[in-house]
């Protein structure tokens, strides 16, 4: 009873905030993106993670805050001698254990993968960041424009990533573990983590800075912006499953 309505809460959630009515939710949990061959699920989820990184990286070099889910890792990046992608990858690990405190019994050996796919991840965010070294914002408005083709590129792998099913990342797993135990809304859930994790950077950052260092107006709009372009992708490019 508990995972029917795990799975009718994340499938609600998919649908209102991201568009993916077409998508089939399996007795794990698991969004499916239609039949698609394996190989073209996991060469579409790697370019998705590396798009992903892509627009991380234009946010943060548009110096107007970056998205919720990166800033506790921005944060640390600037106190300590560690790189954006090497903090993720130790944060990824530390949502994971939380999963596994959570979830006790229930956590399977799937979620495991999630471990592999973040150090990628973590990879590909440090090699987008030293691509990008040539993107140097000046004025406001040319920050705003940097930030939003960041947030347009994170939707797009953000849509890729979902669209190919082959794992969660780790923030996104977290809410689903929390919604599994508790039975709590997933929609309502995921804000709450995101708003819960948006804190705790602007902590971080008033302890090591006495000021915020970013989270800005730009942390507000990617959250939004980004759910934006995903649904605007899912409904233009998905197509139903068939049974």
């Amino acid at each position: 009873m508990r995972r029917a309505l795990l799975l009718k809460e994340i499938e609600k959630y998919v649908t209102v905030h991201t568009g993916y009515g077409c998508l089939e939710v399996t007795a794990d949990g698991i969004l499916c993106g239609g039949k698609m061959d394996k190989l073209k699920r996991y060469i579409i989820f790697i370019s998705g993670l590396f798009i992903n990184s892509v627009g991380i990286g234009m946010a943060i070099k548009a110096d107007l805050g970056t998205s919720p889910l990166s800033s506790i890792p921005y944060i640390l990046s600037l106190q300590f001698p560690f790189t954006l992608g090497e903090f993720t990858v130790l944060f990824s690990v530390f949502l994971i254990v939380l999963q596994l405190i959570i979830l006790k019994r229930d956590f399977k050996w799937e979620h495991a993968l999630q471990i592999p796919v973040s150090i990628v991840f973590g990879y590909f965010i440090d090699v987008s960041m030293n691509l990008l070294f040539f993107v140097n914002p000046q004025t406001y408005v040319m920050k705003v424009i940097c930030m939003l083709i960041g947030c347009i590129i994170l939707g797009v792998g953000v849509y890729m990533e979902v669209r190919a099913n082959v794992a969660m990342l780790p923030g996104e797993s977290l809410v689903r573990a929390i919604v599994f135990r508790w039975k709590t809304e997933f929609g309502v859930t995921k804000m709450v983590f995101d708003i819960a994790i948006t804190v705790i950077a602007v902590l971080l950052s008033v302890i090591f800075f006495g000021k915020l260092q970013g989270i800005r107006e730009g942390t507000i709009v990617a959250a939004f912006l980004v759910g934006f372009v995903v649904r605007f992708l899912s409904r233009k490019l998905a197509q139903p499953s068939r049974s």
